[in-house]
């Protein structure tokens, strides 16, 4: 989901103090990332060389290539880290995705683990596919974002990942108009009215909500069931007296007769 509104690198960049970096450069990689023993500095500084060219797949090797020729310098706990956002920046997200999930699970309390699991769960919303599609990596995001939230709640990367949440259920109550239109429109009443509901009861604060209740004020009177029709109209109109969704499901109640009637 790289949208106007999604990235946000520049707080993690400023987190770590990188520098800005873009694109996946090519350069001379497998040369440089084949295995060569080298001392800690000069592998991590050749690492952060790349890293800062912008050439973030090789970037992404050397750090990897830090931690396994030395495991047990302090160097190794950063690389692990710095490897998971050259992953992260170069759009690698399931090869950042196990970085950072490395990282915690050897440094569970490391001063950096806020932006490991931030770095988590911006590497599922970035893979946010439409709405059309399957929706399983945004459930993801959403489960990553609100670990964030729950651990960090007072973090700048929790204040982000709050914002990120909001679109996150925005875009997973759009999948569930989408399914409830579809079976609208092929006369299955009472599965669609099933989608609604989910819209209305999990997805409440969401923009679907006003058109949420007026499909469900639809299939409610296509059911024969006016009481519940006339109960979601009501809602709707008390929640958004002046949404177009509203004036729509008022015209739909007095079309069906003053037995279904709004009241004044």
């Amino acid at each position: 989901m790289r949208h106007s509104y999604t990235k946000t690198v520049s707080l993690a960049a400023v987190a770590l103090a990188l520098s800005a970096c873009s694109g996946m450069g090519g350069g001379s990689g497998p040369r440089e990332t084949a295995y060569v023993a080298r001392d800690v500095e000069s592998l991590y500084s050749a690492a952060k060389g790349r890293l800062d060219r912008g050439d973030l797949r090789v970037a992404a090797a050397l750090f990897d290539e830090v931690e396994r020729q030395h495991p047990y310098s302090p160097w190794a706990r950063r690389a692990q880290l710095m490897s998971a956002f050259a992953y992260y920046a170069g759009r690698s997200y399931n090869q950042a995705i196990q970085s950072a999930t490395r990282f915690l699970s050897i440094h569970p309390g490391n001063r950096d683990a806020p932006y490991a699991y931030y770095l988590i769960g911006i590497s599922y919303y970035e893979q946010i596919s439409d709405v059309e599609r399957d929706q399983a990596i945004t459930r993801q995001a959403l489960r990553a974002l609100n670990e964030v939230v729950r651990r960090y709640p007072r973090s700048d990367y929790a204040a982000d990942a709050r914002l990120k949440i909001d679109l996150v259920n925005d875009h997973l109550a759009g999948k569930e108009m989408e399914v409830g239109r579809f079976y609208e429109r092929t006369g299955q009443w009472l599965a669609a009215q099933l989608h609604f509901e989910k819209v209305v009861e999990t997805y409440q604060t969401t923009s679907h909500t006003p058109e949420a209740l007026y499909r469900l004020t639809e299939t409610s009177l296509a059911l024969g069931i006016p009481e519940e029709a006339q109960r979601y109209a009501a809602v709707l109109g008390a929640n958004y007296p002046g949404n177009e969704w509203y004036e729509k499901a008022f015209e739909l109640i007095e079309k069906h007769g003053p037995e279904v009637g709004l009241g004044g």
